[in-house]
């Protein structure tokens, strides 16, 4: 068996994962607000409170109201204990950060700058999952609204999902937006980035994962399906779902027994019911599968 890496060592439950840092190359994005880049920019209670808190994260400074610092005090104290690196936060009155971002950011009332945390990639997933007996992934394909992708990361930190795999291409970039959609759950849940979706599937089923796509037209729903071990749950964007190629190199589709006027769910929604069917069918549902 080989060693594990650090980033798998330091993912133990309780704990925020740990990164492997390697340079990237980024597309770049539009200005989060006068002088703040958008991947550096942290927004909304839950966010800041889970980066805060986060020994992984550097972060630069905390801007809050008075009101928000109050909700975060816990966190705040918490960091100081455990003798995180930390700036003194800044008050500063909510209109303050209105114009530090974007026109209707909720940012309710925090705003951390940090540094991002780097990525993961699929050779890091596989260590963290190798000496495991269950596992679960998400991989989305093409999937690129920040809204869904963040939504989908909380749900994955809270059926214990190990990573969420999205492509290069046609994925957003972590930015404020996704963090805040997440809930903090970016600190917890890696956003690992593949070049290649079908090759990235085949060196997941090489590895001992079973994928499985959801699509509608599923021969068996997924309820139905007795999915133990290793198994990285497939998931197109809406309206087009699965691209050809990632559909025939699936082990298998499946799909979620909807009905009624409107039978169809969100990439974000249905995300959140596979994930909960496949911890319901597991005999360690509820633990995290990253210990």
């Amino acid at each position: 068996m080989p060693a594990m890496s650090k980033a798998s060592k330091s993912a133990r439950k309780g704990q925020p994962f740990h990164h492997r840092p390697r340079p990237h190359e980024r597309r770049p994005t539009a200005s989060a607000g006068p002088g703040l880049p958008p991947e550096r920019v942290i927004f909304g209670l839950h966010a800041v409170k889970e980066a805060w808190t986060n020994p992984e994260r550097r972060v630069q400074r905390m801007i809050a109201t008075r009101s928000a610092l109050e909700t975060l005090a816990e966190a705040i104290a918490f960091a100081s204990a455990k003798g995180f690196a930390r700036p003194s936060p800044e008050v500063v009155a909510r209109e303050a950060l209105d114009a530090l971002l974007p026109p209707g950011t909720v940012h309710q009332g925090a705003v951390l700058l940090a540094d991002p945390l780097p990525e993961w990639d699929l050779h890091d997933v596989l260590r963290a999952a190798e000496p495991k007996q269950r596992a679960i992934l998400v991989v989305l394909d093409q999937v690129t609204d920040p809204h869904n992708v963040g939504a989908i990361l909380r749900s994955a930190a809270a059926f214990g999902a190990l990573a969420v795999i999205v492509t290069e291409r046609h994925a957003p970039e972590m930015t404020g937006t996704l963090a805040k959609t997440a809930c903090g759950a970016a600190e917890h849940v890696p956003l690992a980035r593949v070049t290649n979706l079908a090759r990235a599937l085949r060196e997941l089923q090489e590895n001992g994962f079973w994928c499985v796509g959801l699509a509608e037209e599923g021969p068996a729903a997924l309820s139905e399906m007795r999915l133990d071990g290793k198994v990285a749950l497939v998931m197109g964007a809406e309206g087009p779902g699965l691209r050809r190629l990632t559909r025939e190199t699936c082990d298998a589709l499946a799909r979620l027994p909807t009905s009624g006027p409107i039978a169809s769910l969100n990439v974000s929604n249905a995300a959140a019911v596979a994930l909960y069917e496949l911890a319901r069918a597991r005999p360690d549902a509820g633990s995290d599968p990253r210990t």
